[in-house]
């Protein structure tokens, strides 16, 4: 039986969802490794909407995530709230805005973000099990989050930014300067995280850092925590 991979999608655009480069490569990668990807998103209205031709917030606009996701996953899509920890052998969080709009607050709370109620619990739920985590670009903000929210200490990297990197650090996590095509590997936690776009300068080195990132998943889940 294959490896069932979540993915946990925020939308579709960088700009108030998914990074969509990011999740597609990141499917593709999970595919290409023999293993099933389940994709997941909350059915919640977005943060806000932006027109990705001009970079702007749409006054009264209204999309729902996981509908946005929806066309990410080809309509082969969970409600966030109806998975558990017995659907999957590990997760994944690609980047973009949504990542820090509709998974958490980060957006707007900084180093004192939570992230949103279903997606920790299915985080903590997986750490407990010893299933391991994954995310890319800005998405790591989320595990450092929920690490805190847990108790727990975690190292994660999102790259190089300073600012970014100084708010994980607030949060009482530790941040670790990686570059684009790197991953950090916190073996403690059996978190998985690479700069993915926060230093990536086109879709070739970013498929170099996902592939990686899919392949240690495997090899952990190859291989029980505590061994070696």
């Amino acid at each position: 039986m294959s490896h069932r991979i979540g993915v946990c999608l925020s939308g579709c655009g960088v700009r108030d969802g998914s990074e969509i480069h990011e999740a597609t490569l990141m499917l593709l990668a999970i595919d290409q490794a023999g293993a099933e990807a389940v994709c997941m998103a909350p059915d919640v209205a977005q943060a806000h909407v932006v027109d990705h031709r001009t970079g702007a917030t749409t006054p009264g606009a209204e999309r729902n995530v996981l509908s946005e996701s929806a066309r990410i996953a080809r309509g082969a899509i969970q409600d966030l709230a109806d998975v558990t920890v017995a659907d999957l052998d590990a997760l994944i969080l690609p980047g973009g805005l949504g990542a820090v709009t509709n998974l958490s607050d980060f957006g707007t709370a900084g180093a004192g973000a939570t992230v949103r109620a279903d997606l920790f619990r299915l985080i903590q739920a997986l750490h407990g099990a010893g299933k391991p985590v994954a995310a890319l670009c800005i998405a790591p903000v989320l595990l450092a989050a929920a690490a805190r929210q847990m108790g727990i200490e975690c190292t994660v990297t999102i790259g190089s930014d300073p600012e970014t990197a100084g708010k994980i650090e607030a949060m009482g996590q530790v941040h670790q300067p990686c570059a684009a095509d790197g991953v950090m590997v916190d073996m403690q936690n059996r978190f998985l995280t690479t700069p993915a776009y926060m230093l990536a300068r086109g879709p070739a080195e970013l498929f170099a850092g996902i592939e990686k990132v899919v392949g240690l998943l495997i090899h952990l889940l190859n291989e029980p925590k505590g061994a070696g």
